[in-house]
């Protein structure tokens, strides 16, 4: 069974000025697609590769494999982790953003320093390790799922891909409307349960 590109969970045009109708139809419908193409290509090379769903090549897969396994969760992930309608934290995510950080408006400000400061491609991401909230980043196609203990909630993508439509080479602007205006907090609410890996996995 083939992985495939995940419909957008929300209308391309539904981000008004934060994210254009072009940034998707590159950034979802040709990256993120190639992501999945080449992704088939190489497990159907490999017979030792077949049968294993998206999160265990993750975390079994090296190289080339590795990077597009990679890609095809991180955007999942993402794509899930922005909301067109603003949202706030509640409840028991709310408590762990106070415990962790003192305020959202301290987690924001930590993550956009995270995106804005992060060399070349990756991703910002919170996430949930030893109980308690981080901040973190990951390289390239490095994603939460390759390491142990790091159950994440959200992602931001920070590669030139994910803004250079709409904000040109200005990352910063990109990640102060992403992080205020269209993150999905009841997303990373529900990951809070530790499934979060699985929310953007595909069977074998």
């Amino acid at each position: 069974m083939a992985f495939v590109l995940p419909d957008l969970p929300y209308a391309k045009d539904a981000f008004g000025d934060i994210l254009s109708v072009e940034t998707f139809d590159f950034h979802h419908g040709k990256h993120h697609n190639a992501y999945v193409v080449k992704a088939n290509e190489l497990v159907a090379a490999d017979p030792a590769l077949q049968g294993k769903s998206l999160v265990e090549l993750i975390k079994s897969a090296k190289g080339g494999l590795f990077n597009q396994v990679g890609q095809i969760w991180n955007h999942t992930f993402y794509w899930q982790s922005l909301s067109p309608t603003k949202t706030a934290p509640t409840g028991e995510l709310l408590a762990k953003i106070e415990e962790a950080f003192g305020s959202v408006d301290a987690l924001i400000e930590k993550l956009k320093a995270e995106a804005v400061g992060h060399f070349a491609s990756g991703w910002a991401a919170l996430i949930l390790k030893d109980g308690k909230l981080e901040v973190t980043s990951y390289h390239d196609a490095d994603t939460p799922v390759a390491h142990e203990g790091h159950a994440p909630l959200l992602i931001v993508d920070v590669w030139e891909h994910a803004y250079y439509i709409d904000y040109r080479n200005l990352r910063p602007s990109y990640a102060d409307r992403i992080l205020k205006e269209a993150i999905n907090w009841d997303f990373a609410a529900l990951n809070l349960d530790g499934a979060g890996a699985s929310r953007a996995d595909q069977p074998a």
